[in-house]
């Protein structure tokens, strides 16, 4: 198979997958219990965190690990708005329109307990304005969230220009960097950000485990009780195998990420370039440069996407044409919608994301295949006008 969907999730490297081996066998320990192998636990967690920690410039204290980047993103939301919201009066809070739907989902729920929450538009890029921003921006705004780089398109944020906007008004700043983390610097002081959400599994890491970064002095309301675990933040026995993986993973990206992305970052431009002219009526995705090391998501015209992915897996090509979360839908991405595609063009969309292991020869043999795809649905296709191509 090739596989082009590493934008959904990634396969666990053998290193990461060996760090963690000792930890579903002998070293089984929980790391709240006091006997030796609860101690070696606790150890071994302390260790991970400071890993995690020194990867993100922050300290130890301020990194609490979760299941995944969705849930925080929710820690981070409604953590953070219902104790905003009781300290500082306030009930406002700004996102964007393209955010993932761990975010949206969190806002809708906030809205049913009274939040007001603001969608920032982006433009045709994909790209989240500084000015609609600060123009957005009230007295009672407590908290925004915007994303570092959205996970269809590609699109990088002016992560470090908006959160210095939600400074100068006082206000707590969250990004999800689910896509960007360990692959490109994420620096909490430099993003200038309070809250920064990731995940394990798009780093060739195991799935079911991640961490919220939590500048020291931001009180969060937990959304699991229990037996306070995490700073009482996140109660449960920790994932300590999980936990393991994810240090161990972003040890491996630190060490390897740079030389990784230059490669993909070629293929990736080669697929672009080669896709954009070998097919008509055939639009790049996302901002042009200002993207993801691995993105390359298309839309065409006059074809629908999901028969795009069957023929393509038929050709064992796995790729995806929207978020992996929400691929069963048959509505239209609502990041596309947000950057003005209409919704029959909308439908025609295909996310290609590569990583580490993809091969020149794998991309060729992908745009070897994907013209006569195309071409092949919209002869099948009612849409196509007469006498076009």
């Amino acid at each position: 198979m090739i596989y082009l969907d590493h934008g959904a999730t990634t396969k666990v490297d053998p290193s990461v997958l060996e760090a963690m081996l000792p930890y579903l066998g002998d070293e089984y320990g929980n790391p709240n219990c006091l006997h030796t192998l609860g101690h070696n636990a606790r150890r071994t967690v302390e260790e991970a965190r400071e890993q995690v920690a020194e990867a993100l410039g922050a300290r130890p204290r301020e990194v609490v690990f979760t299941g995944g980047g969705t849930e925080s993103d929710n820690l981070a939301l409604k953590g953070a708005a219902r104790v905003l919201r009781e300290r500082n009066n306030g009930n406002h809070i700004i996102t964007s329109a393209i955010e993932h739907h761990a975010v949206l989902h969190a806002g809708y729920a906030l809205e049913r307990e009274g939040f007001d929450i603001t969608y920032l538009p982006v433009d045709e890029d994909g790209v989240v304005s500084i000015e609609s921003l600060r123009l957005a921006l009230r007295d009672d705004t407590i908290l925004v969230a915007i994303m570092h780089a959205n996970n269809e398109i590609g699109t990088i944020e002016p992560i470090a220009e908006l959160a210095a906007v939600a400074k100068e008004a006082g206000v707590v700043f969250h990004t999800d960097a689910v896509q960007t983390f360990g692959r490109m610097p994420t620096s909490v002081d430099e993003l200038n950000v309070d809250l920064l959400s990731l995940s394990a599994h798009k780093i060739y890491g195991p799935k079911g485990v991640g961490a919220l970064y939590v500048r020291r002095g931001v009180r969060l309301q937990p959304l699991v009780d229990g037996g306070g675990q995490e700073r009482k933040l996140r109660s449960g026995t920790e994932n300590v195998a999980g936990i393991v993986g994810l240090a161990a993973t972003v040890q491996r990206m630190r060490t390897h990420a740079g030389e990784e992305s230059k490669a993909i970052r070629a293929l990736r431009d080669k697929l672009i370039s080669s896709v954009l002219e070998k097919i008509p009526r055939a639009r790049l995705t996302g901002h042009p440069t200002r993207r993801l090391d691995n993105s390359a998501s298309f839309c065409f015209d006059y074809v629908e996407g999901e028969s795009m992915l069957l023929l393509l897996d038929s050709l064992g090509i796995a790729a995806s044409s929207a978020s992996a979360c929400t691929s069963g839908s048959l509505e239209p991405s609502h990041v596309l919608l947000a950057i003005g595609l209409p919704h029959e063009v909308a439908h025609g969309s295909l996310r290609l994301t590569l990583g580490k292991d993809n091969t020149e020869e794998e991309i060729d043999t992908v745009i070897e295949a994907l013209p006569g795809i195309v071409t092949r649905l919209r002869e099948m296709s009612p849409m196509v006008p007469a006498g076009s191509e």
